[in-house]
């Protein structure tokens, strides 16, 4: 290649250094938000389903046993989601297989030790959480039902993050975002047929984690073959230890941040405003769904970045990913915000009430993108105390707000803890983030998307005004694409940023090689 004009021996431009590890996000992110868009449409069309066959009452005691489990998993990582994506990367960019080995011997084995003893413990306290915490008698069995996915589940992170590590997000994506959603959703239909009760419908969700599970495994093992003599590895688990237990404090409080509403409305409100919340939880997901891609795929590459000490590499990389992550949440915030009610029409009538609580949760997630990947950026570079800081504090606004807020505004109320807490902790993120690196998540070029916001918002507005939406779908619907097609009219008229332009010209030039190939 020719250094100077950045061109390859047949004369195609090639990114330069300041474009690679943007283009390589988009690789990674593009896979994963591609995956993650499959799985919240079959997580979408399942939550529909239960809701309107199940009611708010049992959605409810079925998503209250569902936290359950997640949050046991929770407790039993120990921190090793992150551990095992800093140090696979890591050691695998060094060649250095026998760490790697040693790494992965100890992850998966503490997981799996802790996982087995945190579900029995669910099991056994199955009849007191039901009957003292939640009032509920017919948690019972379902609270059962929920220890039994705990070992399952917790192994399952373990292993995605593994794979992730490898910089491989196809894998993960797979199994966590196509497989399980879509067996849950296929195995619902027939459940229908017998009469779906709360019990029934745990079924679909435990098979689902269960074959996560055995892929996720086999994905690994054809990266990095796990069948070898444990006297090849070199196992540092106090070097793993120190690093995760600090991120475990911080996962645990992370995993209990969401989770905390469903048990704080459970036991301080109504089991029937619990289904209200999680299906405004759910339809708030889809503002969501890009930065969780993007926070995935850039946690390798920020700790590359980081080890090769090219700060300044680091900074572009925070910046444009920030902005993309504003970006692609902008517009489904504007829609929430006009359309809420015929939005949760679709689950049901008595779901419309929590058409306010679902503004808010997106509002809350717009504040999240504002933030960037700060979050990880914390983690992927060692400062996993201050993380664990950050967590402590989300988790102790959540609780003081959800005591002072759910008893009065049930659902409301713990969507504006949500709210508030989201903007205290990513404001601490962002400036903790500048005090370590002397970074900033912004640049002028955000202009352009909160430009293009307030155009489309006031289409919108007056499209709502004119035709009186209601809770009519098909309407809803029109003024949606409406509300799109003036954001991204917008952003083009306005200009794309040199970053937006090496995007589009790489997939370019993967689109020219796919049909010359052909």
């Amino acid at each position: 290649m020719d250094k100077s004009s950045g061109l390859d021996k047949s004369g195609v431009s090639q990114p330069d250094k300041s474009d690679r590890s943007i283009l390589l996000v988009v690789k990674g992110g593009s896979i994963v938000f591609a995956g993650t868009l499959f799985g919240y449409g079959c997580q979408l069309l399942t939550g529909i389903l239960l809701t309107r066959l199940l009611g708010a009452e049992q959605f409810g005691l079925y998503k209250v046993a569902v936290t359950a489990g997640e949050i046991a998993a929770g407790f039993a990582l120990l921190g090793m989601e992150y551990a095992m994506v800093r140090f696979v990367s890591l050691f695998a960019s060094r060649g250095d297989m026998e760490r790697l080995r040693g790494t992965l011997q100890v992850g998966m084995g503490l997981v799996a030790l802790s996982s087995l003893l945190i579900g029995a413990g669910l099991f056994a306290l199955a009849t007191p959480l039901a009957l003292y915490m939640f009032h509920e008698p017919r948690l019972i069995p379902l609270l059962r039902l929920a220890s039994l996915i705990v070992p399952f589940l917790t192994l399952s992170r373990v292993l995605a993050s593994a794979t992730r590590g490898f910089n491989k997000m196809q894998y993960a994506t797979g199994a966590q975002q196509i497989a399980q959603p879509l067996i849950r959703l296929i195995l619902i239909a027939p459940l229908v047929l017998i009469g779906l009760t709360a019990g029934k419908a745990m079924i679909p969700y435990i098979v689902g984690v269960f074959a996560t599970c055995a892929l996720l495994l086999y994905f690994l093992d054809h990266l990095f073959p796990l069948r070898r003599p444990l006297q090849t590895a070199r196992r540092d688990a106090r070097g793993l230890m120190l690093f995760s237990l600090p991120a475990y404090f911080s996962t645990l409080l992370d995993t209990f941040g969401p989770n905390l509403q469903t048990v704080l409305l459970g036991s301080l409100n109504t089991i029937a405003t619990v289904g209200i919340f999680a299906a405004a939880a759910q339809v708030s997901m889809a503002s969501s769904m890009f930065n969780q891609s993007i926070g995935t795929t850039s946690s390798p590459i920020v700790s590359e970045l980081h080890g090769q000490g090219d700060r300044e590499q680091m900074a572009h990389f925070y910046q444009t990913t920030t902005k993309w992550m504003f970006t692609a949440n902008l517009p489904v915030f504007l829609i929430v915000l006009l359309l809420s009610e015929p939005i949760l029409a679709i689950f049901g009538k008595e779901f419309v009430e929590g058409s306010t609580a679902l503004t808010i949760l997106a509002l809350a997630n717009l504040v999240i993108a504002a933030a960037g990947i700060s979050d990880g950026v914390l983690a992927m570079t060692g400062n996993t105390p201050v993380k664990l800081a950050n967590s402590a504090a989300q988790a102790v606004f959540t609780i003081g707000l959800g005591f002072m807020l759910i008893p009065r505004w049930g659902a409301l109320g713990a969507a504006v803890s949500v709210l508030v807490t989201a903007m205290v902790v990513n404001l601490l993120r962002v400036s903790e983030v500048f005090v370590l690196f002397r970074m900033l998540p912004y640049h002028l070029s955000i202009i352009k998307p909160a430009t293009a916001g307030l155009a489309a918002l006031a289409i919108g507005w007056l499209s709502r005004q004119l035709f009186h939406t209601g809770t009519h779908l098909v309407i809803a619907v029109m003024n949606a694409f409406a509300i799109l097609a003036i954001y991204v009219s917008m952003i083009l008229l306005l200009g794309l940023s040199p970053e937006d332009r090496a995007v589009f010209a790489h997939f370019r030039r993967r689109v020219a090689t796919a049909f010359s190939r052909r």
